[in-house]
């Protein structure tokens, strides 16, 4: 029989992506921070991948110079970090980054990250990671597409028409209404439209940003989220919170400056709906989470109408994730605290990655 104490359990080696293409770069490093922060050295080693605006990637081990204050995250290959031009394949002078570590965390939003391209290399490196797969990542990005499944699964969404380079310009729904990319993400590219000729100008900035643009109904009512956590099988929401906007650029819609200035929104857990639309809030999102085939985590974005109508208006696969994001919050609020919700992630993702090693392709 063996005495003394219980040897300690091995470290969970988990490489942090952050920073990324999309204009969300800093947010991203924002993200990536709290959650090296928060991550129980104890338990885990960590290793950053850090992309830049010009998609290079840089491999490193311990805290990443991009999570020191004032440090933008743009690569500088002087410090001694390792550079790859494009994408971490193995390499000689990278030959561990991604299948030496026992798990990833994406912290990546937007395109090139939060869009399945990123997951699409990690699913071919065989690295379990935390979040969406390829498909539920690329289908929530594209809110077209969202839609249009939401709709055949009889998840009611908010409506709108899609127009690409050529169409002729329409609205069919009054005004205001809202125009916006079809694939970006933090309200960058939106506008919110008031009259038939700002409609124009309006299709115009959101090409800029992207091939196909949505026109979208105005609905009045409250604005309310939802965290979702757990794997396909048996997801679970969290309390809903409303959001109430005060932004600098654009106080009367919940814009980028709403959800990333101080000050530019409140966040009220429990949302001030009635106790049937708290749990029709929970229940869709849920069903949400499910039928674009999500993973790990997500953050389903509502209105509630004035007459009680309660309609998904997107899914977030990897949301605003700092401590004081309103996923975080959410889940804090129902008894999970960000810690202990990084945790569950990681176990997810090991899970998920173990269950499909016995599939046979």
């Amino acid at each position: 029989m063996r005495f003394g104490p219980k040897p300690a359990a091995k470290q969970l080696r988990v490489a942090v992506v952050m920073g990324g293409r999309s204009s969300e770069h800093q947010i991203s490093v924002a993200s990536a921070r709290s959650v090296l922060e928060a991550l129980d050295p104890d338990r885990y080693e960590t290793v950053t991948v850090e992309i830049g605006r010009d998609g290079k990637w840089a491999l490193e081990s311990g805290r990443s110079r991009a999570l020191e204050a004032g440090v933008t995250g743009e690569l500088d290959e002087s410090d001694g970090r390792t550079a790859a031009e494009t994408l971490p394949v193995p390499t000689e002078s990278a030959p561990t980054t991604l299948g030496g570590v026992d798990v990833v965390i994406p912290v990546l939003h937007g395109p090139f990250g939060e869009d399945g391209t990123v997951q699409g290399l990690l699913e071919l490196a065989g690295v379990p990671y935390v979040g969406a797969g390829v498909l539920g990542s690329a289908l929530a990005m594209d809110k077209d597409k969202f839609k249009a499944v939401m709709r055949d699964s009889q998840i009611p969404v908010t409506r709108n028409i899609t127009l690409r380079e050529g169409d002729e310009l329409g609205n069919p729904f009054g005004y205001p209404v809202f125009v916006k990319p079809a694939r970006l993400g933090s309200s960058v590219g939106i506008t919110k439209v008031r009259s038939k000729e700002e409609l124009a100008p309006a299709v115009e900035l959101a090409f800029r940003h992207d091939e196909k643009v949505l026109v979208e109904e105005f609905v009045a009512g409250a604005e309310v989220e939802c965290g979702v956590l757990g794997s396909n099988r048996s997801p679970i929401a969290s309390i809903p919170g409303e959001i109430v906007s005060h932004g600098f650029d654009a106080p009367d819609w919940y814009d980028y400056s709403a959800k990333y200035d101080e000050g530019g929104m409140d966040l009220i857990i429990p949302p001030r709906i009635s106790t049937e639309q708290v749990e029709r809030v929970q229940r869709l999102a849920v069903e949400s989470f499910v039928a674009a085939e999500c993973e790990g985590m997500a953050r389903v974005d509502f209105f509630v109408r004035d007459d009680g109508v309660v309609l998904v208006n997107e899914l977030n696969t990897i949301p605003g994730f700092t401590a004081t994001s309103v996923y975080a919050k959410l889940f804090e609020a129902s008894g999970i605290p960000y810690p202990e919700l990084l945790n569950r992630l990681v176990e997810l993702a090991l899970e998920r990655h173990e269950r499909r090693s016995r599939l046979q392709f």
